[in-house]
């Protein structure tokens, strides 16, 4: 059985993969050969002797004591680009917000002292045709 440590909440689909006959993998196994790391800073851990690498879910391992693992013999990888698809999204919800101004219309809208939907709903009986 081989331990893999948990040093930050990883998600279960990304645990999901180890096989739990031959893998214990959580955030209290001892003795890890692997350990997967988020954010935690790992510049003060000491590292056991069975510890064979480190995985950083994540881009960038500025977290991770990259020279005394590296004298370790423990091998030290990140994910880059795993959250290219949040940063897509993110960058498409900034063009959106950055080409109309939503932000003022959402604060201008709380502004308003009357019940928008009783409005909305009262004024639809101006249009009678396609246009609805």
């Amino acid at each position: 059985m081989k331990n893999i440590l948990l040093m930050n909440k990883i998600a279960k689909v990304g645990t999901d993969v180890f096989d739990r006959n031959e893998y214990a993998v959580g955030d209290a196994v001892e003795n890890p050969v692997a350990m997967m790391v988020r954010s935690a800073a790992l510049h003060d851990v000491e590292f056991g002797r069975d510890l064979l690498a480190i995985a950083r879910c994540g881009a960038g391992v500025n977290n991770i004591p990259v020279d005394r693992c590296a004298e370790q013999g423990i091998v030290v990888f990140n994910t880059p680009g795993a959250n290219a698809n949040g940063v897509k999204e993110l960058a498409l919800c900034a063009l959106m917000l950055a080409s109309r101004d939503i932000v003022g219309g959402v604060e201008w809208a709380k502004t308003l002292s009357t019940d928008v939907a009783k409005s909305v709903e009262k004024g639809k009986g101006a249009y009678g045709g396609r246009e609805i």
